[in-house]
């Protein structure tokens, strides 16, 4: 694989372009790792507050009810985007794992798997723990065997 870098003038945006004879598991990987390199800016909400918090730092979104939280290891705070909209935003880390959660896989730290149900997911240095369905549990698996590589 070759490296170029060129400087181009009046670029108001860095742009990344891979041209490859066919699109591999080694290009895949560098395309997820360049675009989870460009985070979204995100406002969260606590009470009248507005909070800037870096993307790296939450846990997970869930939803309750009609609303929207963001969850870091000791805090939750309320988004203004329904989770669909959030999958479309966040960066590659970022996935489904149920019907009303979408994980950091960055923070996962053990998956307690369970045949007949849902499986738990932990994360260090916390007590939050959230479930990952049936559904989702092998893309979830897929995606953590991605991280590690």
């Amino acid at each position: 694989m070759k490296l170029r870098i060129e400087l181009t003038d009046g670029k108001s945006e860095d742009e990344v372009v891979i041209h490859c004879g066919r699109v591999d598991e080694n290009v895949q990987k560098l395309q997820e790792f360049i675009l989870g390199l460009s985070s979204p800016r995100m406002t969260f909400y606590n009470d009248t507050e507005e909070i800037y918090l870096p993307l790296e730092e939450i846990l997970f979104f869930e939803t309750q009810g009609e609303q929207v939280y963001a969850h870091t290891s000791s805090e939750a705070f309320k988004v203004k985007h329904r989770l669909y909209e959030l999958e479309e935003i966040l960066p590659r880390y970022f996935t489904r794992v149920s019907k009303g959660t979408i994980v950091n896989t960055k923070h996962i730290y053990a998956i307690s798997r369970n045949i007949t149900s849902s499986s738990k997911i932990s994360f260090l240095k916390t007590h939050k723990n959230i479930y990952v369905s049936r559904h989702y549990y092998k893309s979830l698996r897929d995606k953590m065997t991605q991280r590690n590589l």
